[in-house]
């Protein structure tokens, strides 16, 4: 729907705008008000363009149990090793989960890091968004996620084109679907979050295009009056965003890239759909297309994609549920890394795949893994790295980070070092004007560089 909304607003800059343009369609932030037009004008003004570095952030919600993926524990008791075994990898001397053999033959693509410290311990995606546990700064905002920050920084490369998406199917445990906050940057920088199969978002619920057209007549029709009282000049400065509003509602780059009828069924079946969804109940799908639509959105100028796969939560069947998870992932990640490769933009889209911790070493009564804070683990790929290896470890029974911990936030700093953006120097001024490093000031891990 469209709404036009006659009243001047007042902000407190003491300048009197007019929210014109509200397209109801559009899903910017449950408890946002913005136009599409207010959110492309905040993007311009950020003023700057880059290279098209982009992230795809897999939340693995739930808690994967890392001892059952990429840190098999051979020399553990078998009340904690659990039923696994290792296989070889294509990289001599690294060996990773029976789950993942499709991996296991492209390791050389890949990173897995086996140490991975500092998670907060709660059920949430947050902390693998921004870096930071949620309540940090609450007062001013929050802090803003990798996609805020890049919107922020660089803007959208396409007027039609957010710089942030979030693919998370809505979740009964509602953390686990978070798409990436805004922060204190504002709801201008919340995540574009396509709704049912991708496009409800995106319909103009029932208008068609002509229609459309004809009420951007009207529109233009009532601005006139106020333009020719308007003293500023802010209403024509507002006509291109204007445009740009209607633009992503009659242009087909966006919705071509949720639309899958459009791509190869052959690459299509490479991925595979991750269905029958088994364990699911409060979390995600395991969503293989997911990870393919978001190729597609960063192949059209996305810089950073945030879904949610699966529900890894095992307090009970965490053998049977890594399975199914398991295998599912294995196919669409190997896929993503291998179509990413193939069309040239490997280099440029980092690959990350992790969860908010990891899982109990011993297994409890009904074959479950319970939550462990102390160590989780990750897998990495793409974004110029120094590929094909292994980071840290964990000890005997991996309790906890034996050698070279790598803490949450250096992977979220290592993701801005390959957007283009550098953490141990970058800030954004929160509302009260002080400048907020985007993380704590932690080098990104060197080994990658």
């Amino acid at each position: 729907m469209l709404t036009l909304l006659g009243q001047a607003a007042r902000y407190c800059d003491g300048i009197s705008r007019r929210s014109f343009l509200k397209i109801g369609g559009f899903a910017f932030g449950s408890a946002a008000s913005l136009s599409l037009a207010d959110v492309l004008r905040a993007e311009q003004a950020a003023g700057t363009s880059s290279p098209h570095k982009a992230v795809i952030n897999i939340f693995l919600g739930g808690g994967p149990p890392h001892q059952d993926m990429w840190d098999i524990k051979v020399d553990a008791p078998r009340e904690i090793r659990g039923e696994f075994d290792p296989i070889r990898t294509n990289v001599p001397g690294i060996e990773i989960g029976e789950c993942f053999p499709q991996i296991a033959s492209m390791m050389d693509k890949f990173v897995a890091i086996r140490s991975v410290v500092g998670n907060h311990g709660d059920h949430d995606a947050f902390q693998c968004y921004t870096g930071w546990p949620r309540n940090s700064i609450a007062s001013v905002g929050g802090r803003p996620s990798i996609g805020a920050v890049a919107g922020k920084l660089f803007g959208s490369k396409d007027p039609g084109v957010p710089p942030a998406v979030a693919l998370a199917e809505k979740t009964s445990h509602t953390p686990w679907s978070d798409p990436g906050t805004p922060g204190f940057l504002g709801a201008a920088y919340q995540a574009f979050k396509p709704q049912g199969e991708g496009t409800s978002d995106m319909r103009l619920n029932g208008m068609t295009i002509d229609r459309l057209q004809d009420r951007k007549s009207l529109l233009h029709g009532l601005d006139v009056l106020k333009r020719e009282v308007d003293g500023t000049g802010m209403l024509r400065g507002m006509d291109a965003f204007s445009e740009a509003a209607f633009g992503v509602l009659t242009s087909s780059k966006l919705v071509d890239a949720l639309d899958l009828s459009k791509e190869d069924p052959k690459l299509r079946a490479r991925y595979g759909d991750g269905k029958p969804y088994k364990y699911q109940y409060d979390g995600a799908p395991t969503c293989n297309e997911h990870l393919l639509i978001a190729r597609r959105l960063v192949e059209v100028g996305v810089r950073c994609v945030t879904l949610s796969f699966g529900r890894w939560d095992s307090h009970g069947q965490n053998f049977d549920l890594v399975r199914d998870h398991g295998s599912k992932l294995d196919q669409c990640v190997s896929a993503l890394v291998k179509d990413l490769e193939d069309r040239g933009m490997l280099n440029d889209v980092t690959v990350v795949v992790w969860g908010e911790f990891g899982r109990t070493p011993r297994i409890n009564p009904t074959a479950g893994r319970d939550h462990w804070p102390q160590v989780s683990c990750a897998l990495l790929a793409g974004g110029g790295m120094r590929t094909g290896q292994v980071i840290g470890s964990t000890n005997r029974l991996g309790e906890y980070a034996k050698d070279r911990p790598v803490h949450v936030q250096e992977v979220v700093g290592t993701i801005y070092r390959n957007l283009g953006i550098d953490p141990m120097s970058v800030t954004l001024k929160d509302p009260t004007g002080r400048p907020q490093f985007l993380i704590d000031q932690r080098e990104p891990i060197s080994e990658l560089a």
